[in-house]
């Protein structure tokens, strides 16, 4: 846990390795990353908004060679075809998994309550808002399924919110991730990223703690 939170940390300094190791195979890498994060169900604490934020951020600078538009290419079938993955797991093996002897262990049935929660609460919409929320929106496509609704449906949702996060991480990292006082403070940035992407999830865990105190 303690690599994976200096990854994310320093992402900017470890994806500058990987582009120098692997070259071109970065995209590859880049491409598993994120679809693992929401379609492996199981990985939901994988870099998210932040490796998107950093990815371009580095396509913007020339030295690195790396292709912007191929970028987003890949994180959108990755993120596109990874829910999609999700949301069949959650279809054929819904009941299963949470209360499997090792899978059991990375999706908890408290966390699965508080997604269907947020489901509950903002039906559809949820599919949009669960993208932009860690952890969350790993959980969403896999609790729209066990919640019997229809695929055809979640596409379309889902759809309109990757193209939307994919849109605004990629276009913050374009603009802003080369501004030298964002590389000078690049951690202190992805810091602000994560905080800002776990606000959602953070009120309405407050919420429900406040409700259930009275």
């Amino acid at each position: 846990m303690s690599t994976l939170i200096d990854f994310i940390l320093h992402i900017d300094s470890h994806l500058i390795n990987i582009v120098n190791t692997f070259g071109d195979s970065t995209y590859l890498i880049l491409f598993a990353v994120i679809f693992i994060e929401t379609g492996a169900v199981i990985f939901p604490f994988l870099p998210g908004d932040s490796l998107l934020f950093a990815a371009v951020a580095l396509s913007a600078n020339a030295t690195y060679g790396l292709n912007i538009g191929l970028f987003i290419i890949i994180f959108l079938a990755a993120s596109i075809g990874g829910d999609s993955l999700n949301f069949f797991f959650g279809n054929k093996f819904g009941e299963i998994i949470p209360r499997h002897r090792i899978l059991g262990k990375f999706i908890k049935e408290k966390d699965l309550s508080k997604a269907r929660g947020f489901f509950d609460k903002y039906g559809a919409m949820a599919i949009f808002f669960g993208r932009f929320i860690p952890i969350i929106r790993t959980l969403i496509p896999f609790v729209s399924a066990t919640s019997d609704f229809p695929y055809k449906r979640f596409i379309k949702y889902n759809l309109i919110a990757c193209i939307s996060w994919v849109a605004i991480c990629c276009g913050a990292g374009y603009y802003f991730g080369n501004i030298p006082v964002v590389k000078d403070h690049f951690s202190m940035v992805i810091i602000g990223i994560v905080g800002i992407s776990l606000i959602p999830a953070i009120v309405g865990y407050l919420k429900t703690r406040f409700a259930s105190s009275k």
